[in-house]
């Protein structure tokens, strides 16, 4: 293939050194990933001046939406920056440019089907989940907001993965960057009001979150309709084979996606069911360390995303491996010594959260178990992401399941068999290393490169 054909940027990610490349593609992610996690604690930090009911309406809301958000961004986005970066590594420019308004169909559909199920049964789900009174009623309110306006969310990201599918990281995280710079003086004046403005309420919460994210979508937009990115949304007819492209890598990521939180919610059961609430708050104050993980490895999956499959379209299998094996081991590095710190000082992190002996306990015998494994964690999920730019997801859904089945029946099994929690956490600690040892060989192995 001629370098000469092909613009710069996609020159870099077919030709450029591998971990410089890499590492300057994912610094962008980290901070963005770190800037977003913010936006919830920022929110949370204002609604919880409105009383105990706000905060407890608002958490009650906060998992469904942050579902939606990894849905948008990570699984589906996952897919739009794949197909992208396969197409501009084939010198399909044309079929680069046309994924670009499919991808913003396909996410103003679910976006409108979320919004379906959250207007709808809302007030079901939340009082199955405990919401009562004052605290369902706001749970009502700050829902009925985000999920009107959520479609903004969806399309948002389908701009932002676009982009980074040319492999353009800095451009989507300085946008959203902006977005929660914006947040913090426009939340607290939704809110509580000032002057002329009206105080909202934790409805307001809702109103900033959709505003700043209109403000983000409207700028990513016009950031591609200006011609200033690798693509550009194109009038085009509409092409199922395009959708497809997408769709085989985003909706096989929701799966995943769904996979890992389902994973978590059936341990948590578990260990509450075999110890109690105050051993659930250990359990959960010490993996909530793993939720922190994810927006590192996201950092160098977003990267990996665009490289791998930049140069799978290309033809160059070869490097495409060799870029994803170098993105598992920094990834694994990365999360390793985080577990291993955590497993050395666990007081260090659980200290952070409350003092009470129980938790403290539980929390230290979980991370001394399954902190030392975490880099296997960080070798799977980064894999994940580089599955997702080869567009081949079957072995990081196949591992993930084989990880929820290790981790919930073996740590039951465990339990009844043993009648201790730490033999439950040896199980996790296991379910991790199988997670990551499966898909590194399998993917060593060449499963990329068979056919279907």
């Amino acid at each position: 293939m001629s370098a000469t054909t092909l613009n710069p940027r996609t020159v870099r990610l077919l030709r450029g050194a591998i971990v410089p490349t890499l590492l300057t593609m994912a610094w962008p992610n980290i901070l963005v990933m770190l800037a977003q996690a913010s936006t919830g604690l920022i929110e949370t930090w204002f609604v919880s001046r409105l009383g105990t009911d706000a905060l407890a309406g608002m958490a009650l809301v906060f998992p469904g939406f942050m579902m939606m958000q990894m849905l948008s961004a990570g699984a589906m986005g996952g897919g739009i920056s794949s197909a992208i970066a396969r197409a501009l590594g084939g010198r399909r420019k044309d079929d680069a440019n046309a994924l670009v308004v499919h991808a913003l169909i396909i996410n103003a559909l679910l976006g409108l089907v979320f919004a379906s199920l959250f207007l709808t049964f809302g007030r079901s789900l939340y009082s199955a989940m405990g919401g009562r009174d004052g605290s369902l009623e706001a749970a009502l309110l700050y829902s009925n907001v985000v999920f009107a306006g959520n479609i903004v969310v969806w399309l948002m990201n389908a701009l932002a993965s676009a982009i980074r599918g040319t492999g353009n990281m800095l451009v989507p995280s300085m946008a959203i960057c902006l977005g929660v710079v914006l947040l913090v003086p426009l939340s607290p004046l939704l809110i509580f009001g000032y002057g002329p403005v009206p105080g909202f309420g934790i409805a307001g919460g809702g109103m900033a979150v959709i505003g700043t994210n209109f403000i983000v979508m409207a700028v990513l937009g016009w950031y591609l309709l200006a011609g200033r990115a690798l693509v550009r949304p194109a009038r085009a007819p509409l092409r199922w084979p395009l959708f497809a492209d997408i769709l085989k890598v985003g909706a096989v990521g929701s799966v995943s996606t769904l996979q890992t939180s389902l994973t978590i919610a059936l341990t948590t059961a578990l260990v509450g069911a075999a110890a109690g609430p105050d051993a659930v708050a250990g359990f959960g104050t010490g993996s909530r360390l793993e939720y922190l993980l994810v927006p590192l490895v996201f950092g160098l999956g977003a990267p990996l995303v665009a490289l791998v499959g930049t140069n799978i379209g290309a033809g160059q299998r070869d490097r495409a491996l060799r870029i994803a094996l170098t993105g598992g081991a920094l990834a694994f590095a990365l999360t390793e010594t985080v577990g291993l710190t955590a497993a050395f000082w666990p007081e260090a992190w659980l200290g952070l959260f409350g003092h009470d002996p129980k938790m403290l306990a539980t929390g230290a015998a979980y991370l001394r178990a399954v902190g030392p494994t975490y880099g296997f964690f960080g070798l799977g999920l980064s894999l994940y992401f580089a599955s997702q730019g080869a567009g081949r997801l079957f072995w990081p859904l196949f591992a993930g399941l084989l990880r929820m089945i290790v981790a919930v029946g073996g740590g039951w099994l465990a339990f009844r068999v043993t009648g201790s929690l730490q033999a439950t956490f040896t199980a996790l600690s296991l379910a991790l290393v199988v997670y990551g040892g499966m898909l590194v060989t399998a993917i060593r192995a060449g499963v990329w490169f068979r056919r279907r």
